[in-house]
């Protein structure tokens, strides 16, 4: 165990530290740390639940920022959920010892799937009460225990299910990018801002399908992200303009669509995205312009923008607007040590209300953002949606 926590530590540290950004390389991260975990953990679904609380509550708090990190802790809980009911449905031979200390399947009993569900209805028990039903029953973890059928195909199944997250998140791009030829048309003008990977890959995958479109990026102030996606785009030989972020209202009025990535997608439709990016889809709207989001369904949050946990926006250093050497010359020596009487405030992100959003494009098709409640609900339980345990008053 002392293995597992120094691997927690140790990702954590790299979030507190903003050694890991981008929602992608976080949520990748984030699925192999629990991968690796689960591993070492005892295989009972009660015992899970709680590791996989206490390590994401853990990374949650290194860097609230990051969405993605919660998602993938949902994410992995939901698994367990969903492969500790398969097995009670499926009903599989539990494994008892008999006196001389030998493994014995317990298969002279006949199973019925409907015994199963009635009990599973009417009395739904935890997988922690049925081995405590049963004095008899092979301790998990307790020498070759942890080999029995039930054990074996319950970890199995958790593994599989998180092997097959981290394959998702690791290719969604790659689903994206293969819609690109039913959003853009021959002669377009597609508006982006700021930098993102995604965008990237979009209006590639268009490109690469002979489409010809022309490309205006917003530079995405202060970090000025849009000239990097520009020489980008130019190299492959798209037709790309650089504009300034004040100047999005005079333009958008030549532009066929809005395409851009964003941080994070919240429940009710809206999303945290780039700094700038609201007035960006106000401009949309304004001019009717369909304003497009790209994103990978592990960026859904099932969180509301007004609960607690959710962090809204980041302060960035104010260096990226002014050097030091301006801000200091701004400073009242007449009191103290001196007061600043330049106050720089560098924000990080926009929130842009669902009535801005035409449409988001996710791995799985378009949607619209009245439909995201729906793909939450097949992604994430109930009983996970609040990670921050209450203190007990």
């Amino acid at each position: 165990m002392a293995e597992g926590e120094a691997l927690v530590n140790e990702l954590a540290t790299k979030l507190r530290k903003r050694k890991v950004v981008g929602s992608r390389e976080t949520a990748r991260l984030t699925a192999e740390l629990f991968r690796t975990v689960i591993s070492m953990q005892r295989v009972t679904s009660a015992a899970l639940v709680e590791v996989v609380r206490d390590v994401g509550q853990k990374l949650i708090a290194a860097n609230p920022v990051e969405l993605a990190v919660g998602n993938i802790v949902r994410r992995v809980l939901r698994i367990i959920r969903d492969s500790d009911l398969s097995l009670e449905v499926e009903g599989l031979t539990l494994v008892s010892q008999d006196d001389d200390g030998d493994v014995v399947e317990e298969d002279d009993k006949p199973f019925r799937l409907s015994d199963a569900i009635s009990q599973t209805i009417f009395h739904p028990p935890s997988l922690v009460a049925q081995l405590e039903s049963k004095p008899n029953l092979v301790r998990l973890f307790e020498g070759k225990a942890d080999k029995t059928p039930r054990s074996w195909q319950f970890k199995h199944h958790i593994i599989e299910g998180v092997n097959d997250l981290i394959e998702d998140i690791n290719t969604w791009h790659e689903l994206i990018a293969d819609q690109a030829l039913e959003l853009i048309h021959q002669n377009e003008v597609i508006l982006t801002l700021g930098h993102s990977r995604t965008v990237k890959n979009f209006l590639y995958a268009a490109k690469e399908k002979k489409r010809s479109f022309h490309v205006y990026v917003a530079e995405g102030a202060p970090k000025h992200l849009g000239h990097v996606l520009a020489n980008e785009l130019a190299e492959k030989h798209l037709q790309t303009t650089v504009i300034p972020d004040s100047s999005v209202f005079a333009m958008i009025s030549r532009v066929n669509m809005v395409i851009v990535g964003v941080h994070a997608v919240m429940a009710n439709g809206g999303v945290i995205a780039p700094v700038g990016m609201n007035m960006v889809a106000l401009a949309a709207k304004r001019h009717a312009v369909p304003f497009v989001v790209v994103a990978g369904t592990h960026k859904l949050c099932p969180l509301f923008p007004n609960n607690p946990e959710v962090l809204l926006n980041d302060m960035r250093c104010p260096s990226e607007l002014l050097s030091f050497g301006d801000f200091s010359d701004c400073m009242d020596f007449s009191v103290g040590s001196g007061a600043p009487l330049l106050h720089v405030v560098n924000p990080a992100f926009d929130y842009v209300p669902p009535e801005l959003v035409s449409l988001f494009v996710t791995e799985l098709g378009g949607y619209h953002p009245s439909y995201i409640y729906r793909l939450i609900a097949d992604y994430y339980s109930d009983d996970d949606i609040v990670l921050q345990q209450k203190p007990a008053c």
